[in-house]
């Protein structure tokens, strides 16, 4: 059961700030509460893109999406594996290419968290006292 504040959302294909917060919260204008909790202040480079803009933006970024971008070998500890970027001789090495790793980063932009709608009135209460007593 989980008791936090927060809980774990994904964004969808083409999701704004504005249109969780409408879901989520009833008011598309608490889209900021999205957005400060997730440490994102600059919307349009933070915030993933959809799928067709990231598209457009891959081609627009890179001559070849396709290239290597770097190379990676799998590091496990215990049940954990992380994924190093090591030079293209190390045994192991496999290839990344601009595309993968691009989509790995929007994939990252996409887990994002949500303070629990029973937080959010009090939440705005305080932000509001705090504006006003500066």
């Amino acid at each position: 059961q989980n008791h936090g504040v927060f809980e774990k959302y994904d964004v969808k294909d083409g999701e704004t700030p504005e249109k969780i917060a409408f879901n989520k919260y009833g008011d598309s204008n608490l889209h900021w509460v999205v957005l400060y909790f997730n440490d994102i202040v600059d919307p349009f480079y933070e915030w993933p893109l959809s799928l067709r803009d990231f598209d457009k933006w891959i081609m627009d970024k890179y001559a070849n999406p396709n290239a290597v971008h770097h190379y990676e070998v799998a590091q496990s500890s215990g049940v954990t594996t992380k994924m190093l970027k090591v030079e293209s001789t190390v045994s192991g090495a496999t290839a990344v290419t601009n595309y993968e790793y691009e989509e790995s980063e929007q994939n990252k932009k996409k887990q994002i968290k949500l303070l629990k709608r029973e937080y959010v009135m009090e939440t705005v209460a305080e932000f509001n006292k705090a504006l006003r007593e500066n």
